[in-house]
């Protein structure tokens, strides 16, 4: 049951008031406070931290490079690399105050790896996926990795403070924070109102780019049907070869019908679902008309669904994966064969052309209307969207929720939304709540 938006107010001024004094909670003299300072002055400066003990862990060049890597994106992604015995009660809470700026913070703490992101950066949902995508590798492979994959989601620019001393930031956070407690009850539901208009935006927006990519396919499709050059009145057309083009127009006019008043990413799931249904049935008709055996029904190619029906099953792995049996169609499967790599299908992104599996979970009911079922789980294991989709909380985003409240803006995934397998409001330590660095 929804709750009143008087409770949500509540909620949300008792979770600021939480995290305002969990920076200021411990003695003026304790070392985890004075260590967390050391690392959020020197965030402020460079968007990479590794802590002396910490050392071993990333070489100075690794560093150098990701730091470079970060500041050519001109994104807020701060990094830190601390020692496993790190103070972990509420870390995340104190580095972003510390720091003062919104962004992308993950942090590599010994083996283990988490990240929280104002929700306006990135999304909770691709950043739950990034954070899982890359549990597992050695510290350059997950930070390197983890980089890649929110430089290429992520909003906002870097802080101007990273090419001068950063000395004005703290003053800065230290403002915002005071302005949100003084405002009290009008604030947080001015929060509530603000997350509600940053979710419609984002759902808009990956609409919009989601839209690019469907109205390719529905214009591939229809060219696919001119170059058939079916008639239904020529000679040796059969009752079964009309039924198959009429199958075919019908799918065609369906998928545009669909997107014409497609709302939300999840609204095209049927509109592949009928491109999909519509190329089997030309390739149904074109071995009518050869006269060859009719195709069994299988799952489109797995590198790009325009090229029709696969043929085959043949074994890949992503970058970093483990491999898998993937259906191909006869073109890709040629190029594998030969040594080559197939015809992915590449979509736009801010970092420029990338796989739709490693693009973001806008992709998610694309791919769900190609595939469908339980086969894509399978063959996106260990790509970005394969992860994100494997998440609890990909459903309530991407499968057809009716919206709903502003939901909760502090707590799993709001206006610092946790990463990994947990993310409540600002409570929780480490382990405390099924995963890594609990809580914020």
């Amino acid at each position: 049951m929804t709750s009143s938006a008087p409770a949500r107010m509540l909620r949300l001024l008792a979770a600021v008031l939480l995290a305002l004094g969990a920076g200021f909670a411990m003695a003026p003299g304790a070392e985890a406070e004075t260590t967390v300072s050391e690392v959020a002055e020197s965030l402020k400066k460079s968007p990479v931290y590794v802590a002396p003990e910490a050392s071993g862990e990333l070489s100075e060049g690794q560093a150098k490079a990701l730091t470079a890597k970060i500041k050519k994106a001109d994104r807020p992604v701060f990094l830190a690399v601390l020692p496993a015995d790190f103070p972990k009660d509420r870390l995340f809470t104190q580095l972003i105050a510390e720091t003062g700026e919104s962004g992308v913070y993950g942090v590599r703490l010994g083996d283990d790896f988490d990240a929280r992101a104002a929700s306006d950066v990135v999304e909770p949902m691709p950043l739950r996926a990034a954070v899982a995508d890359v549990r597992g590798l050695d510290t350059n492979a997950q930070l390197q990795r983890f980089t890649g994959v929110v430089l290429g989601s992520a909003s906002g620019s870097a802080p101007a403070s990273w090419g001068t001393t950063g000395d004005e930031s703290s003053t800065g956070a230290l403002v915002t924070v005071g302005a949100v407690v003084v405002a009290g009850g009008a604030g947080a539901y001015a929060l509530v109102r603000r997350s509600r208009r940053r979710r419609e935006a984002a759902e808009l927006a990956a609409l919009d780019k989601l839209r690019v990519v469907v109205d390719e396919d529905i214009t591939a499709f229809g060219e696919e049907l001119e170059r058939l050059d079916f008639k239904p009145s020529e000679p040796g057309a059969s009752d079964e070869m009309r039924t198959d083009y009429e199958h075919a127009l019908d799918a065609y006019e369906s998928a545009k019908s669909a997107m014409g008043s497609a709302r939300r990413p999840d609204d095209v799931r049927p509109v592949t679902e009928a491109l999909e249904d519509g190329r089997f049935s030309l390739a149904v008709l074109d071995a009518r008309r050869e006269g060859r055996e009719l195709p069994a029904r299988r799952p489109p190619c797995f590198f790009d669904p325009r090229h029709g029906p696969s043929v085959a099953d043949v074994s890949w792995a992503p970058e970093l994966g483990t491999a898998r049996e993937v259906p191909v169609c006869a073109a890709d499967k040629a190029r594998i064969d030969d040594g080559e790599d197939p015809a992915v299908r590449q979509v736009a992104t801010p970092q420029g052309d990338r796989p739709y599996y490693e693009a973001g979970p806008v992709y998610g009911p694309w791919a769900g209307g190609y595939f469908g079922g339980a086969l894509l789980p399978g063959l996106l294991m260990g790509t970005m969207l394969g992860s994100m989709m494997a998440s609890p909380a990909y459903g309530a985003e991407y499968g057809g929720h009716d919206g709903g409240d502003a939901g909760g803006d502090f707590g799993g995934g709001g206006d610092f939304g946790g990463g990994g397998d947990f993310g409540g409001d600002f409570g929780g330590g480490f382990g405390g709540g099924g995963g890594d660095f609990g809580g914020f």
